[in-house]
């Protein structure tokens, strides 16, 4: 589903907080609390959000990530911004490795008018994107494409992966956990992450507010492997001291 005005700004509102009752919604919105409850039936049919007693929450599952499309539509202009103020620091003339991810191809999408950039790429729509930029050298990387989302992953991936050192690792991510853990739903694609980690002289990680706090299966790397984190909106607690202590240069997109 595509949702409306006012259910994007209840998904923003749920994202921002995580979870909120049906009653404060109903109050912040000025629309009774029928209106509410049908749109929260909708996004949870849609497996945007989840339901519990009395209010809505994001999906909590630690094994399976949102379907793709619907990750599309998740805080899009949320990422649009976290895209813009990533393009800005990243300069002209310098090596990338891009991985898969809804905010990375937004990324991708700011970079078109970029010069002398060399890109390679386990995202088939980051290199569909890029490839509209004649100042960019696209290197797609081999392996296995998942259908769901055109990412490419698999040991022939990583080994890929491991043939370079780039200027800049540019990763997302699922979730962020409260120790500091970065997580991902799919082993394959961690392992591919942790390839890009290793050979990036320069780690970046671009996540929305939203992953903060967001429960994923496996374990990919620890804050202190991360440079640079964009994302959109102040962390909360305990996050601001987590990325303090591990000397993460933290940047927020302007509104």
């Amino acid at each position: 589903m595509t949702p409306n005005p006012r259910q994007s700004l209840l998904l923003d509102e749920v994202r921002a907080r995580g979870s909120v009752s049906v009653e404060a919604l109903s109050d912040q919105f000025g629309v009774t609390l029928q209106t509410v409850r049908r749109d929260v039936k909708l996004l949870s049919d849609a497996g945007l959000l989840a339901r519990f007693h009395g209010g809505v929450r994001l999906p909590s599952s630690t094994i399976e990530n949102i379907a793709y499309r619907q990750r599309q539509q998740l805080n899009e202009s949320g990422k649009q911004r976290i895209a813009r103020q990533v393009a800005k620091a990243v300069p002209h003339g310098c090596s990338l490795i891009i991985n898969i991810g809804t905010t990375t191809e937004a990324i991708a999408r700011e970079l078109l008018h970029h010069k002398g950039l060399r890109v390679i790429t386990n995202n088939l729509n980051v290199a569909a994107i890029l490839s509209d930029n004649p100042e960019c050298e696209v290197i797609v990387a081999g392996g296995v494409v998942r259908s769901r989302d055109r990412g490419i992953v698999g040991e022939v991936t990583v080994d890929f992966i491991k043939q370079f050192k780039v200027d800049i690792g540019l990763i997302g991510i699922s979730g962020i956990e409260s120790d500091g853990t970065l997580r991902d739903f799919d082993y394959r694609e961690v392992n591919v992450a942790r390839a890009i980690i290793e050979h990036s002289r320069e780690v970046w990680l671009a996540a929305d507010h939203s992953k903060f706090n967001r429960p994923a299966m496996v374990e990919l790397a620890q804050l202190s492997q991360i440079d640079r984190l964009f994302t959109d909106a102040h962390p909360t607690s305990p996050f601001p001291s987590l990325l303090h202590d591990a000397g993460v240069q933290l940047t927020i997109s302007d509104s």
